[in-house]
């Protein structure tokens, strides 16, 4: 599990309890930016403790267990690999989430998210926007991805591959 779909979950809690941003965040000893940035997915570290207070007070817990289906594509690693074939430096996995959550590119990574915007598979790009629309608010990720796409300007159109839902 991503720490997108983590903060996702916590968010689809927290709404369903009635609660605030500042009420959780005063419950569980955060700040309210903190807790946003948590369900944004743009937390950069955060203890395990933290997280699990957040989680205690809406009820919901952490249990691992040995997957027992196979795993579905990884496809923001797919992604990324896809993004760095002509590339001396790597676009990380971290640096494609926060492009995907925030709509804007990542230092020096511009020719990267061209790259695969313009040159990776449909299927991979269809995929990509699958696993990435569960991480926010819907139409957010359309938002994000028509400016990514605008601000580098891909030349591929990116309305069959864009829809979420």
């Amino acid at each position: 599990m991503r720490i997108q779909e983590l903060g996702s979950e916590i968010r689809r809690a927290r709404q369903a309890r009635g609660l605030t941003q500042v009420q959780l965040a005063r419950a569980t000893g955060l700040s309210r930016e903190t807790l946003n940035l948590l369900e944004s997915g743009l937390v950069r570290d955060l203890g395990i403790r933290k997280v699990l207070a957040v989680l205690h007070h809406l009820g919901l817990g952490v249990t691992l267990q040995q997957e027992m289906r196979p795993r579905r594509p990884d496809y923001v690693r797919m992604a990324c690999t896809s993004a760095n074939v002509s590339f001396k430096s790597a676009l990380t996995e971290d640096e494609l989430i926060h492009a995907l959550v925030t709509g804007k590119v990542p230092a020096k990574r511009g020719p990267h998210l061209r790259t695969l915007f313009d040159e990776a598979p449909m299927a991979l790009l269809r995929g990509l926007v699958e696993e990435a629309a569960g991480w926010m608010k819907p139409g957010k990720l359309e938002r994000n991805l028509r400016k990514l796409v605008n601000d580098l300007g891909v030349s591929r159109s990116a309305e069959r591959w864009l829809k979420t839902g």
